[in-house]
Parts: C-alpha cells; sequence; structure tokens
C-alpha cells in the first residue's frame, strides 16, 4: 500500500464490533487505529492494539484520518458533520441521518473540505443480493415485472433497555431496515415513479413502527419492500419474477450471525470468508419454451460469496484515489428520501409520486 489509513471507530455497540471494526481490521492499507467508547473495557480487550477514547472530541483531534460513525441514530448527523469539519474522512452508519436535508448537508460539507464521505449502505455487499443482482443483469429473466425484497425477524417481545425500542421516529424499523431494502430496489432499478407505503406497529408494548410494506412503482417494474419481527417463518428473501423466468431465495446473509458467534473475519486475500450452505442457494425457474403450458427448468443457484470487506477496500482506494465510491453520498440522499416519502405515504394513506426534487 501506498500509505496506512489511520482509522477510528465510534462506538462499540453491535454496529462497532459486528460490522465496523472486524473488516476495517481485515483491510490492508487501514489501520485500526482507535474506537471511542463510553465506558467499559470490551474494546480494549477486544482490539488491545487500538487507542481508546472515551468521546468523539479526543478522537477528532488525534491523527486519525477516517472516522466510521457506528452510534445510535439520533447522533449520526452530528458526529459525521464534526468529524468532516475536522478534515477526516467519513463513515457513517444507516440510516445516515434524520431527513434527506440533513444528508445533502453532509455531502455538501465534505465536498467543501475536500473529504470523503460515504453512507455504509453494507447490503450491498450481500451475497443474496449481489446473486439476485447477477441474475437480473444477465438477461435470463427477461424484463423485470415484480420484485420482492423481504428482511423478516422473530422477535415479538420488544428488548428491554435497547435505544432502538425507544420512542421516536428515529426508531422506527423503516428507517432501521429500510435503508438496506430501499438502497439495493435504487441500486437495482434507479429512480421510482411512485411510491405506496404503509407502517404499523405490531408487537403488543412496542414503542415504534416495528413493519412496513413499502411499493415502489419504476414504470413497468414494480417492488415490494417488507420487514416484521414478526415473522417465526419468514418469506423469501427475494422474490423475483420476470418475462422469461423467476428466481426465488430464503435465508439472510451469513455473516452478520456468523461474527456474533465468534467467527474471525480473514484479512482480504484469505478466501477462506463464508460461503453460503447449498441448502440456502436460490431457486432459477426458467421458460424454455413458451407455448401453453410453458415448459419451466429448474435449477439452483449458487450464492455470490458476500464480502463486507469490499466495502472497506473500495473506501480505502477512493481515498488513495485510485477508484470512485461504489455507494455515495447523493445514493444516502435518495434513499432518505424515499424512505420520508414511504413514511408520508403510511401516515397520509395515499400513493406519492417521486418528483425531480426527489431525485437530485
Amino acid at each position: 500500500m501506498d500509505r496506512t489509513i489511520r482509522t477510528g471507530v465510534v462506538g462499540f455497540g453491535l454496529a462497532g464490533k459486528v460490522f465496523h471494526c472486524p473488516f476495517v481490521q481485515a483491510v490492508p492499507g487501514l489501520e485500526l487505529a482507535a474506537i471511542v467508547q463510553r465506558k467499559g473495557d470490551e474494546a480494549a480487550q477486544a482490539y488491545p492494539q487500538a487507542t481508546i477514547y472515551r468521546s468523539l472530541d479526543d478522537l477528532l483531534v488525534s491523527d486519525v484520518k477516517l472516522v466510521v460513525v457506528g452510534t445510535p441514530n439520533a447522533t449520526h448527523y452530528e458526529f459525521a458533520k464534526a468529524a468532516i469539519q475536522a478534515g477526516k474522512h467519513v463513515v457513517v452508519d444507516k440510516p445516515v441521518t434524520a431527513n434527506s436535508t440533513e444528508a445533502a448537508e453532509l455531502a455538501d460539507l465534505a465536498q467543501k473540505h475536500g473529504v470523503l464521505y460515504a453512507p455504509f449502505h453494507n447490503r450491498r455487499f450481500d451475497g443474496d443480493f449481489l446473486t439476485a443482482k447477477s441474475i437480473i443483469e444477465s438477461g435470463q429473466l427477461g424484463r423485470i415485472v415484480w420484485f420482492e425484497s423481504h428482511f423478516d425477524r422473530f422477535r415479538p417481545i420488544p428488548r428491554a433497555n435497547s435505544w432502538k425500542e425507544d420512542a421516536g421516529d428515529l426508531q422506527s424499523l423503516v428507517l432501521d431496515l429500510g435503508p438496506h431494502l430501499a438502497d439495493q430496489a435504487l441500486a437495482l432499478f434507479g429512480r421510482p415513479k411512485f411510491v405506496t407505503a404503509h407502517a404499523r406497529t405490531e408487537r403488543e408494548g412496542s414503542a415504534i413502527e416495528d413493519a412496513f410494506d413499502i411499493q415502489l412503482d419504476f414504470g413497468g417494474t414494480q417492488a415490494l419492500l417488507r420487514a416484521s419481527i414478526i415473522c417465526a417463518d419468514p418469506a423469501p428473501r427475494f422474490l423475483i419474477h420476470g418475462t422469461g423466468g423467476s428466481f426465488r431465495k430464503y435465508g439472510l446473509d451469513p455473516q452478520e450471525p456468523a461474527i456474533i458467534n465468534g467467527a474471525k473475519v480473514p484479512p482480504v486475500g484469505d478466501d477462506s470468508w463464508l460461503t453460503e450452505d447449498e441448502s440456502q442457494w436460490g431457486t432459477l425457474s426458467i421458460a424454455v419454451d413458451l407455448t401453453h403450458p410453458a415448459k419451466i427448468e429448474k435449477r439452483a443457484v449458487p450464492t455470490v460469496r458476500g464480502d463486507y470487506r469490499n466495502f472497506y477496500l473500495n473506501v480505502r482506494d477512493t481515498i488513495l484515489g485510485k477508484a470512485s465510491l461504489i455507494v455515495t453520498p447523493q445514493d444516502a440522499t435518495r434513499t432518505m428520501r424515499i424512505l420520508e416519502l414511504a413514511r408520508k405515504s403510511a401516515h397520509q394513506k395515499r400513493t406519492l409520486p417521486i418528483e425531480d426534487k426527489d431525485w437530485n
């Protein structure tokens, strides 16, 4: 590498422990130099080589060049703005901000200060999404008419002492899992024409909207994005229908549960990182004869290896001037705007158009 980019991760909850620190450390050219943990010594024990700070202010006066914001949602805008103003490159976990206006402000500020600002839309690097994307782009399914994307879990009892379960707009499931599903759909199909949504509270005692359906109308393609925490028998992760066939895939990308269960992320270049078990592969159904009744051939499709290391590889190479961001600040702003319109649609119980001003 031309030079090492000293990196500091802010927050050592689920985001810091599972999604950021392990993958930063696995990328050559990025050094996990610092972690901000307000109290406790878990970060120091897990990463003894890293300097532990108790506040963002202390980190920002250090020689760290890249700051990763992995703190509760309400702090994202404030922390990212402070880091950018301190001349640091910034990665911000989802949702990047409370609204699209703040997301656009961060993009403008980063451009003004000449630093990188990247939304951590890591699900672009899920194996299931990469597989679906590859199949769509191959043309095997013909013209896509229906795209269904689910993120289902089973947690019928709200978690105690979790900020994600606290009342408030920033804690809704639309802003927790919605950024993943919306970003993926926009990456595949571009600008929607209309959005129709329904958000609701399904669990007894829940203080948040904990389920949603968002339908995006792309003209010839309809995309249905759904999430619920009361799904003991989850729907397919992806269900895609086209004029030439269909693709169905169950199961979530295995990276998150593997790390929670103690798996270590190997350095880039070590291909021992997770491949999905064959039992979880999706099914491709292709029409080989369109006469009635159509003849359909089915086959299992190996899942592309998901790899969050590639997100940080891209961040590293963009900072070094060797690449362009795969997930851009504009992606963050557009995703937040679509989710704002989805929530408005749900509350007003009507379909809303996506106008030019919503797609800057």
